[in-house]
């Protein structure tokens, strides 16, 4: 537990310079604090691509990837010991994230997703943050959105390939990748995360643009966007 704290509190530090820099209105501030989110389809590189991405950038900058927030979100004493760390001003512009993106829906969601929210709210706030998935890009309109798509033979090679899958296996498990998220994304936000228009960005990765290409397409849109 102590590990995931510290990974999410490392970033505190640079709290007073982003004041500084951007200006006087508290939401706008954090609004405008770098944060990329990555939505992707199963077998398309997503990950390694975020990774590749904060390894590029450096320090702090820092991936948070779906083990992560549903460690945190599924352990309420994780949960409540990084929203005690969140000062009361901190907290007011969580919620406001979660207001803008979901209203009062929020309040009829169940715990989990309360709990998801929160901590995706706190960790996209503090900034320098590669929030993988879940729905991230509709929770923070202004980050740098990227959407990483594959033809779908590609993805069924890589997904036999890395995952040590059978073809049918693979096969059935994108198939049931593809309906979680898109349903996930459909339940909570009710948007379509597979529509272009949600995204500065979308990559089509495959023989012709590999990871490492798609990593530095990110990177050179992230530095001009945040003036990096």
């Amino acid at each position: 537990m102590k590990r995931f704290c510290n990974l999410i509190n490392k970033n505190f530090e640079l709290f007073s310079r982003h004041l500084h820099y951007f200006g006087k209105k508290t939401h706008l501030m954090y609004n405008h604090l770098p944060i990329i989110t990555i939505s992707r389809q199963m077998g398309s590189g997503g990950k390694p691509i975020a990774d590749l991405v904060a390894f590029k950038l450096g320090s702090p900058w820092k991936v948070y990837h779906k083990d992560i927030l549903d460690q945190i979100a599924q352990d309420a004493r994780l949960e409540k010991q990084i929203v005690e760390d969140t000062d009361e001003m901190q907290k007011s512009v969580m919620s406001e994230i979660v207001f803008d993106a979901l209203g009062k829906k929020y309040m009829s969601l169940p715990s989990y997703y309360k709990h998801l929210l929160q901590i995706l709210s706190i960790i996209g706030k503090r900034g320098n943050a590669i929030i993988i998935g879940r729905g991230s890009n509709f929770l923070f309109p202004n980050a740098l959105k990227i959407r990483i798509i594959c033809e779908y033979k590609q993805r069924i090679e890589w997904t036999m390939k890395y995952d040590k899958l059978t073809r049918n296996e693979a096969l059935k498990r994108i198939k049931e990748s593809d309906l979680t998220r898109s349903n996930y994304t459909k339940t909570l936000f009710k948007h379509d995360n597979q529509k272009p228009h949600h995204f500065d960005l979308v990559i089509q990765t495959g023989p012709n643009l590999g990871i490492k290409e798609a990593s530095d397409l990110i990177v050179y849109l992230a530095k001009k966007r945040f003036g990096l």
